[in-house]
C-alpha cells in the first residue's frame, strides 16, 4: 500500500494526533440495484490509494470466480463482504467502510438497493450527513432513486449528492446530464420541507473512475468538483453546542451517601457549572454543582460529551427523565404523538397492541392507537391502512403509558426519535420520528373485552374443547403463554364464567358448549395449541 499519508512512515504519534483532529462525515451510497454503489466505493478507495496489497490481492483473485469485469479487479467486492452478495452481485446488509484524506475522515454506509432491505438503508441513513444517491445514466431517475432519496430526507439528510455514473455508456453526453438533473429537481421538489437543503449534481464513471478522485478528461463541459472533492468540502452543519440544551439521564450514580449524580452523555447544547436546570418531566429545578468525568471535574461541558452532573439541591431525578437549561426552550411533553415509523419485522404492527418504546434513555409501554396514512414511499402517494407489514413507512399516532419528553424530529434526530421493542423476545422491531404531539386524554369510551385483548397482544376468545384435552390444561395453558398468549383453560366453568372471563380480554378454554366463539376438535396438546395461536394472535 502506497500511503495517503507520508507523515505515518517518518512519525506514527503525530500522524495519529492529526488524525484525531480531523472532522468526521458520515455518508451512505444508495440508488437502484445494479447502479454500482459498491463499485463506487471501491473506486475512492482505490484511488485514493487506501486499499492494502493483500485485500487487492484478495480482490483481484475473487474477480476471476464471481466478479463482473473481466481480467480488471472488480473493486465492487472491496465492500460487498458477505458470501450471498458476491455470489448473487448484490448488497443485502448495511456493509460499513472507514477511510481518511488529509482532510477528513470518513464513514461509509453501503445500503441495500433493494425494496426489501429497506430497513437495512433507513438504518444507515439514521446517522449520517450525507448521501449519495447513483442514478444509471441510461435509465435517468427511477422508482427505487424517488424512494431512496425519500427515506434519506425522512431521516433528515439535509446533503445530497447525485452521481450520475455509466457515463461512459452515454458518451459523457451534457444533454443527457441535464436531463436527468432536471427530472431528479422535479421530483425533490414534491417533498416540501422535507427537501435536502444542499444537493449537487456529479457525473461520474465508477467503473473507470471518471470525476471519482482523479478530474476526468471526457466531461470538459463538467466546472463542479469531483466526487472526494466534493466529500473533503462539503459543509455540514451539525453544530449541536447552539442548541437548547439537552441531558437524557442514563443512569442515577449513587457510589456512596455523600454523592449522587446524574450520567448520560448530553445530546445538544452545553451547560456550565452554576447553570439552572429543570428536571423533567416533573419541573423540578436546580442548580449544577459539578460537571464530573473520569479525567477531573470541567466547569463547561458541551453535547457529545459522557459526563455525570450533580446538583445543589436533593430533587428526584431517575433514569429516563431529562435536564434541560432553565433559561433556554423546552421539548414537548406528552402522553400522544404524531411519528413517522418504519416497520422493521416480518410480524406486523397491529393497532392497540401493547410495545416498548424506548425514547432516549426511557423505555415506556406505548400502543399506536391510528394509522393516519401509510406512503407509497415509490410514488408519495398517501394510501390508508389497517395494520403495517415489513419495511413499511407510515404516518401514526402513539400513545404512551407515561409522559414522555422529546423534541420533533425534524429539529434533534437525537431527541426526537424512538424504537419499537417487541415485549416478548426484547428484539427491535420498528423505528419512529416525532413529526408532533398530539393533546392527550382519558377516554370516556367503555372498555371492551377486545381492547383489553389488544393490550395483551392477542384476540378475546370462548374455545371448546373435549373433557379429554382439558385433562392437559396446565401444560396446554403453558405452551400457550411461551408463545405469548394468555390463557386459561378449566373444565367446571358454566357459560356465565367463561362470558366474564373472555370480557378480560383472555382466551377462555372450556368444555361448555354453549355461546363459545369456536370449537375445536383435537385432543393432543401440541396441535391444540397451534390451532388456538391461530385464532387468537393479533
Amino acid at each position: 500500500m502506497s500511503h495517503q499519508s507520508e507523515l505515518i512512515s517518518q512519525d506514527i504519534l503525530a500522524y495519529l494526533k492529526q488524525h484525531e483532529n480531523k472532522d468526521l462525515l458520515r455518508f451512505l451510497t444508495c440508488g437502484n440495484v445494479d447502479d454500482g454503489k459498491s463499485t463506487l466505493i471501491g473506486r475512492l478507495l482505490y484511488d485514493s490509494k487506501l486499499i492494502y496489497e493483500d485485500q487487492l490481492q484478495a480482490v483481484t483473485r475473487d474477480s476471476k470466480k464471481v466478479g463482473t469485469t473481466g481480467d480488471a479487479p472488480d473493486l465492487a467486492l472491496l465492500v460487498d463482504g458477505l458470501q450471498a452478495e458476491r455470489e448473487q452481485g448484490i448488497t443485502i446488509d448495511v456493509a460499513y467502510r472507514y477511510f481518511s484524506t488529509e482532510k477528513r475522515k470518513f464513514i461509509i454506509a453501503d445500503t441495500p438497493g433493494h425494496e426489501q432491505y429497506t430497513r437495512n438503508m433507513a438504518t444507515g441513513a439514521s446517522t449520517c450527513d450525507l448521501a449519495i444517491i447513483l442514478i444509471d445514466a441510461r435509465y435517468g431517475v427511477q422508482t427505487q432513486t424517488r424512494r431512496h432519496t425519500y427515506i434519506a430526507s425522512l431521516l433528515g439528510i439535509k446533503n445530497i449528492v447525485v452521481a450520475i455514473n455509466k457515463m461512459d455508456l452515454v458518451e459523457f453526453s451534457e444533454t443527457r446530464f441535464n436531463e436527468i438533473q432536471t427530472e431528479y429537481a422535479n421530483f425533490v421538489s414534491q417533498l416540501g420541507d422535507r427537501k435536502p437543503s444542499n444537493i449537487i449534481f456529479t457525473p461520474i464513471s465508477a467503473l473507470n473512475g471518471d470525476n471519482v478522485v482523479n478530474v476526468s478528461e471526457h466531461t470538459p463541459w463538467y466546472k463542479g468538483e469531483t466526487l472526494m472533492g466534493t466529500l473533503e468540502s462539503v459543509q455540514i452543519n451539525r453544530d449541536t453546542t447552539k442548541r437548547d440544551f439537552r441531558f437524557p439521564v442514563q443512569y442515577v450514580n449513587r457510589p456512596n451517601l455523600d454523592f449522587r449524580g446524574f450520567a448520560g452523555t448530553i445530546a445538544l447544547g452545553e451547560i456550565n457549572v452554576g447553570d439552572k436546570v429543570v428536571a423533567l418531566p416533573s419541573g423540578k429545578s436546580s442548580t449544577v454543582k459539578e460537571i464530573v468525568t473520569f479525567d477531573g471535574n470541567l466547569e463547561h461541558a458541551f453535547a457529545g460529551q459522557a459526563v455525570t452532573l450533580t446538583l445543589n439541591d436533593e430533587i428526584d431525578v431517575s433514569r429516563g427523565n431529562m435536564l434541560v437549561r432553565a433559561d433556554q426552550g423546552v421539548p414537548a411533553i406528552s402522553r400522544s404523538v404524531k411519528a413517522t415509523v418504519v416497520w422493521m419485522a416480518d410480524q406486523p404492527l397491529v393497532l392497540g397492541k401493547l410495545y416498548n418504546l424506548k425514547v432516549g434513555t426511557q423505555t415506556v409501554p406505548a400502543k399506536v392507537t391510528a394509522i393516519n396514512f401509510r406512503t407509497n414511499v415509490n410514488t408519495l402517494e398517501q394510501m390508508q391502512v389497517d395494520h403495517l407489514d415489513l419495511n413499511a413507512i407510515a404516518n401514526v399516532t402513539v400513545e404512551f403509558d407515561a409522559p414522555v419528553v422529546f423534541d420533533r424530529y425534524q429539529d434533534s434526530r437525537y431527541t426526537g426519535s424512538f424504537i419499537f421493542i417487541d415485549r416478548l423476545n426484547n428484539v427491535t422491531i420498528g423505528a419512529g420520528m416525532v413529526e408532533e404531539s398530539v393533546e392527550w386524554f382519558a377516554h370516556s369510551n367503555p372498555v371492551t373485552a377486545e381492547d383489553r385483548a389488544a393490550r395483551l397482544g392477542q384476540k378475546p376468545a370462548s374455545i371448546t374443547v373435549s373433557n379429554k384435552a382439558l385433562e392437559n390444561a396446565q401444560a396446554l395453558e403453558s405452551l400457550l403463554l411461551q408463545q405469548g398468549i394468555v390463557a386459561i383453560a378449566k373444565a367446571d366453568l358454566d357459560a356465565a364464567q367463561v362470558a366474564l372471563l373472555r370480557e378480560t380480554g383472555i382466551a377462555v378454554i372450556t368444555s361448555v358448549t354453549e355461546g363459545t366463539d369456536v370449537t375445536f376438535t383435537q385432543d393432543a396438546v401440541e396441535e391444540l395449541a397451534e390451532k388456538i395461536v391461530e385464532l387468537v394472535r393479533l
